[in-house]
């Protein structure tokens, strides 16, 4: 489980969750055990401590 330490980082990974930047320049998080779509990045970066798709 990621912590929030306060100082603009996680400590640790977010588990079962991945993230990809869509085609409209957003970034999508995915939950990793059944593939559905679970939020979007609208104010811009990529979401802490959850690991990239290629």
């Amino acid at each position: 489980m990621a912590r929030n330490t306060g100082s603009g980082y996680r400590k640790g990974a977010v588990t079962k969750r991945s993230q990809f930047q869509a085609p409209n320049g957003n970034y999508v998080k995915r939950d990793a055990s059944t593939g559905r779509f679970m939020d979007q990045k609208t104010s811009g970066g990529a979401f802490k401590g959850v690991r990239k798709e290629s």
